[in-house]
C-alpha cells in the first residue's frame, strides 16, 4: 500500500510529517532492514519543467526529438529522478537521527528512463552499520536505494554512504 501524492501540494502537512517521525539513530539500524515510501507520479510537465531548469537536453524537452534519440520517447533526467528519489526518502519510513546527510554515493545507476506517468516509489535497505573510528556522536549507514516505476522496474540504483548520529549517554 503506498500513498500517491503530487510534490508542491500540502508541502507545510509533509514536512510537519516528517518532523513528527521518531528518529532512528545509529543503534536502530540493523543490516537487512529495509524502509519503503510512497509513491510520486511524474507528469510530462514535471520532466519538461526540471529539465528547462537543469537538464536542457531535447530527449527531455520535446517529444518529437526524443524520438529520435536512444530513449525513443520524452524521459525525464536521471538528476530528476534523483531528486525525486532524495524527496520521497525524506518523506518515507527511514528518518535517519540527523537527517539523510549523505558522506559519499558508491555508485548510481539509471537502468531504464522515466516517462510521464510513471509512478514512482523507493525502498532503502541497510547493507552495513558501523561506528565511526574518530566522531563517537556518529556513525555510517551503508544504504542501498532502489527507485522503482508502478511496475517493480528499477529506474534508479545506488549505494549511498550516510551519516547517522548516535545516542549519546
Amino acid at each position: 500500500m503506498h500513498e500517491q501524492h503530487r510534490f508542491g501540494q500540502d508541502v507545510e502537512h509533509q514536512l510537519t510529517d516528517t518532523r513528527m517521525k521518531a528518529p532512528r539513530y545509529l543503534e536502530d539500524l540493523a543490516v537487512g532492514q529495509t524502509f519503503r515510501s510512497a509513491s510520486v507520479r511524474i507528469e510530462e510537465d514535471d520532466i519538461r519543467q526540471f529539465a528547462t531548469a537543469f537538464d536542457p537536453q531535447p530527449f527531455h524537452l520535446d517529444n518529437e526529438a526524443a524520438l529520435a534519440t536512444i530513449f525513443r520517447g520524452l524521459a525525464a533526467s536521471g538528476w530528476h529522478t534523483a531528486a525525486l528519489t532524495m524527496r520521497l526518502l525524506v518523506e518515507g519510513e527511514f528518518n535517519p537521527a540527523g537527517g539523510i546527510v549523505g558522506a559519499s554515493i558508491e555508485e548510481i545507476r539509471w537502468p531504464r528512463p522515466v516517462r510521464p506517468g510513471d509512478e514512482l516509489r523507493v525502498e532503502a535497505e541497510i547493507m552495513e552499520v558501523r561506528p565511526s573510528k574518530t566522531k563517537p556522536q556518529q556513525g555510517v549507514a551503508k544504504v542501498s536505494v532502489i527507485t522503482l516505476n508502478q511496475d517493480n522496474e528499477a529506474v534508479q540504483t545506488y549505494v549511498g554512504n550516510l551519516i547517522v548520529m548516535r545516542r549519546l549517554g
